[in-house]
């Protein structure tokens, strides 16, 4: 499954928010630096949706705050 998600790194708080089916808005207290807010994205959304942390891939966005993630069964 293609997923959007924004991401807003270095917020005061953690939270996620589903726009859509396939759209998501994540706020990560850590900073876009050294990949630890993907890292951060990535163990929140795979919380958030039961699934393990290596069936969500980052497909394009790794330095952006729009990202396209494919979410594997």
């Amino acid at each position: 499954m293609i997923t959007r998600v924004k991401v807003h790194p270095n917020s005061k708080k953690t939270k996620i928010e589903k726009i859509s089916e396939n759209r998501f808005e994540i706020w990560v207290k850590e900073k876009a630096e050294n990949n630890f807010a993907n890292d951060s994205m990535i163990e929140l959304l795979s919380e958030y949706l039961n699934k393990p942390r290596n069936k969500i891939i980052i497909i394009t966005g790794h330095k952006r705050p729009n990202k396209t993630l494919d979410i594997k069964n």
